[in-house]
């Protein structure tokens, strides 16, 4: 069995860094400069698609072969549909928000020009000492709004603080890490898989290692529209997805564990590349699950999707409450990064 030593103590301050900083699908502008901060604190640099997506290029000690792992930067956000004749503003989601979850939230909205205004989001009844229905009626994209932290009652106030349809919305993701090392926050998926590819190059530089073959780290920001994979570079003939693993009652993965991911909502993943990648969780000593995903999909999964020359795999950490305010384990992290070094190295 191998022993790699992953640094929590850094893992855990980049995921801290990279979750504060917003980045809801489409909004790279301040995500994009923090991982070229972290990819150059090991001598990498950071190239750019059309996409904006953020890529890391990594030699290998074969470069006659490239492989690429992709975590998603991008996370659940909105935007401004409409304001309302009252000031409050009415949404379009970005992703699969789970609206009942975000009733009472502190959000963020981003103008065009870089200006910021808080929000609470409510359902359009909000009061039971109001409302009849302020308990029954469903909260959707169309019964749900956002009262601004402002002295606003009308549109034109509102469209004065330079607020326009399209702006984007983002909920504060409320980051805690706990004594016991659950870590609790919205947007694990997938800034938790981000942190662990750092963790891994942290690694490699660390222990002066190189990756097997040419290794390209993909961070797009448009997989919570099921965009994010559907462009791979000409040159990668594997692409395996770090994304978050499911728990519940069809699942063997936990909160301490890395799931690895058999088929997701559409497709069963490469069958020589998932068993490779079963070994080599067995050999990093890695605590995982196999598990099927059945309303879930990646980036690789786009991928292939997109026609794409790629042999296809996924794991993550298992994440309890995806899309709302999410926990896992610094161990599910931890065997996550393990287990892309493992991969990278090709043990």
């Amino acid at each position: 069995m191998m022993e790699y030593k992953i640094d929590n103590e850094f893992v855990l301050k980049c995921l801290e860094e990279i979750i504060r900083t917003p980045s809801p699908v489409s909004y790279y502008e301040e995500i994009n400069p923090v991982i070229e901060k972290y990819a150059g604190m090991f001598g990498q640099k950071v190239t750019y698609d059309r996409k904006h997506t953020a890529y890391i290029a990594i030699e290998g000690e074969d470069n006659s072969r490239t492989v690429m792992v992709g975590a998603h930067l991008d996370t659940l956000g909105m935007v401004v549909r409409r304001i309302d004749d009252n000031g409050c503003l009415r949404v379009r989601q970005l992703g699969g928000l789970n609206f009942p979850s975000l009733e009472g939230e502190t959000v963020h909205v981003v103008t065009r020009e870089g200006k910021k205004y808080s929000g609470i989001m409510a359902c359009q009844s909000h009061s039971v000492h109001v409302f009849d229905d302020a308990k029954t009626l469903e909260r959707n994209e169309n019964t749900m709004l956002i009262s601004l932290d402002e002295d606003v009652h009308t549109k034109d106030e509102v469209r004065a603080l330079g607020i326009r349809h399209g702006d984007i919305i983002y909920p504060e993701p409320h980051f805690q890490y706990t004594e016991k090392g659950f870590v609790k926050s919205r947007f694990l998926d997938d800034k938790a898989a981000v942190a662990a590819c750092f963790g891994m190059l942290k690694y490699l530089t660390d222990n002066g290692l190189k990756p097997k073959y040419r290794t390209l780290l993909a961070f797009p920001h448009f997989e919570e529209i099921g965009l994010g994979g559907t462009y791979v570079p000409p040159e990668v003939e594997e692409f395996v997805a770090v994304d978050i693993g499911l728990i519940g009652p069809d699942y063997d993965g936990d909160e301490h564990s890395v799931s690895i991911c058999r088929k997701d909502a559409s497709t069963p993943y490469d069958r020589a590349l998932t068993n490779r990648l079963i070994g080599q969780a067995e050999k990093a000593g890695c605590k995982y699950a196999i598990d099927i995903f059945y309303r879930y999909g990646t980036d690789a999964n786009a991928a292939l999707k997109a026609g794409n020359n790629v042999a296809a795999g996924a794991f993550g950490m298992a994440v309890f409450g995806s899309h709302a305010m999410e926990r896992c384990h610094m161990d599910g992290i931890e065997n996550t990064a393990k287990l892309i070094v493992a991969y990278v190295l090709d043990v």
